[in-house]
């Protein structure tokens, strides 16, 4: 079965401020569940199991024309220079070790799906089954999860390499989404079985 892992707006912005920004409470919980080095072991892990690995990021031109200025998620994103494609805080964290080989998608709402170029990339890749995870688990993670299962994926969510702005809320995502999906940890042998 041919698959991919999605790794989830795992970009500077969310997860590693800049020196002397202090911690978001979303890169709190990131740092806390130690998810970097996890998503980077996982990524390796994958890999070598012959796994395609695609990247997600939110990312707007420096007018952000494409930012929707009514959204609770995104509109305050101009006024405090987020996700402006070009910018550090765009980028994905360099821990990762992204390639340009692999998927990239930019995207512009919460669904990695939504006016993307991604369900062109796996189609053409003949890809079934969807691994993912990053951050947040209350919003790109459910998106993704839900998008996926409605478009008949099979999706794999590695819970350990996720988080959002509480413990709480990851939780609670996790249990909603455990009705789409298989949920997994990254430590086992998640990728050793395409088939």
């Amino acid at each position: 079965m041919n698959a991919i892992y999605l790794v989830l707006d795992m970009q500077n912005d969310l997860i590693n401020p800049a020196a002397g920004v202090p911690l978001s409470p979303l890169a709190q919980q990131a740092r806390s569940r130690d998810i970097v080095a996890r998503t980077a072991d996982a990524i390796g892990a994958a890999r070598g199991a012959g796994i395609a690995i695609g990247f997600v990021r939110v990312g707007f031109s420096s007018d952000y024309h494409e930012c929707p200025k009514d959204s609770p998620i995104f509109s305050g994103a101009p006024a405090a220079g987020l996700f402006r494609l070009g910018a550090r805080g765009a980028e994905l964290h360099p821990d990762l070790g992204a390639r340009d080989t692999d998927v990239h998608v930019i995207k512009h709402r919460v669904s990695p799906f939504y006016a993307t170029t991604l369900m062109a990339q796996i189609r053409a890749m003949r890809i079934e089954r969807i691994y993912c995870s990053g951050v947040s688990t209350q919003a790109v993670v459910q998106a993704t999860v839900r998008d996926a299962h409605d478009r008949d994926f099979d999706v794999v969510l590695l819970e350990d390499c996720c988080a959002a702005h509480s413990a709480e809320e990851h939780a609670n995502s996790i249990q909603s989404l455990s009705r789409f999906c298989r949920v997994v940890n990254s430590r086992d042998d998640v990728f050793g079985a395409t088939a």
